[in-house]
């Protein structure tokens, strides 16, 4: 069996209280003894209208900068965050309509941690078999086989609270894959790891997917994102859709909208952006060949080019053009 992930118009609002601060919040007594009332609660608005389609078997990256709205579309596919409005299905079951169902076809793996720290990791992944209905025997053997895949077994019957973080990290997509879910979602799953144990996971996450899983992750490492997804469209196609394929970041000692419209001007620059009164991005058609231009044009207007930097066309260069700012920020 192989399962895909649908939504359609998922909208996802917060109402958060308003900051405490004096004469905000709570009633307050006047000379008169009447109440004043509270003030309405902003409403923060965490999806608005995303509709998805990601096949079955397909490995499909989620990126986008902090308060995106990543964990938040998780967290409603998962179970763990209901929807204002719209729908979302795991296979052919409607998340919120058929809960259980969706939890036998899922794996979650966390952005941080959340291990039993009064057990080793051989009991972990053990009792998590046993959540799922497990027999003895095949789920002793399962933990064995991950605990080997995973590198482990060394450490399999020690407390996790002496792991390291990568270890913890390792840990933890062994546990999501106990029961051999058909959907697995991991969350920034290689953040803070070290080379090593990136590279590891990288050809886990590819051997599960390879078997026929779908996997849905999160990430800010465009390198990863590079690596392992496909997602609406190949990642050449995305890197094609970025206005002239350069980037040229350049820093000054301060630029005027005058200078920013002389470089427009130039043959190969597609868009100028401004990030700063200091800085600016030009995407263009060609690379090195364009700094002498540049350099000419800050020095007759009387400005000082500080630093360029050039970028070939990228997954990161992506982003910055329909973002403006770079998933590590």
């Amino acid at each position: 069996m192989v399962v895909g992930i649908r939504t359609r118009d998922l909208r996802k609002t917060y109402n958060s209280s308003p900051p405490f601060a004096a004469g905000a919040g709570g009633f307050v007594s006047g000379a008169l003894g009447h109440k004043r009332r509270k003030p309405p609660k902003p409403e923060i608005v965490a999806l608005d209208g995303l509709s998805l389609d990601i096949f079955p078997a397909e490995i499909f990256g989620l990126l986008g900068p902090n308060g995106a709205g990543k964990s938040t579309t998780v967290g409603i596919l998962t179970t763990r965050v209901r929807p204002t409005s719209g729908q979302a299905w795991i296979g052919e079951h409607e998340v919120w309509k058929k809960q259980v169902a969706v939890k036998r076809l899922i794996g979650v793996v966390a952005q941080r941690p959340n291990l039993d720290f009064s057990l080793t990791a051989r009991e972990i992944l053990v009792f998590h078999g046993a959540y799922f209905g497990l027999g003895s025997q095949e789920r002793i053997q399962r933990a064995e086989a991950l605990l080997d895949r995973f590198k482990l077994r060394d450490r399999a019957d020690q407390m996790v609270r002496g792991f390291s973080g990568g270890m913890m990290q390792r840990l933890s997509i062994a546990r999501a894959m106990m029961h051999d879910p058909q959907i697995l979602f991991l969350d920034e799953p290689s953040a803070g790891l070290d080379p090593q144990t990136r590279l590891l996971l990288w050809e886990i996450i590819r051997e599960y997917n390879h078997s026929g899983k779908t996997i849905l992750l999160t990430t800010h490492n465009m390198e990863e994102a590079d690596a392992l997804c496909q997602p609406l469209g190949t990642p050449q196609e995305l890197k094609a859709s970025v206005p002239g394929g350069f980037l040229l970041r350049l820093r000054f000692g301060r630029h005027s909208p005058e200078l920013l419209q002389r470089f427009q001007t130039r043959v190969g620059v597609r868009e100028v952006r401004a990030t700063d009164h200091h800085g600016a991005d030009l995407y263009t058609d060609r690379g090195g060949s364009l700094v002498p231009e540049i350099a000419n044009l800050a020095s007759a207007a009387g400005v000082e080019l500080c630093d360029v930097h050039i970028s070939e066309p990228s997954l990161e260069n992506l982003f910055l053009h329909h973002t403006g700012r770079s998933l590590r920020e």
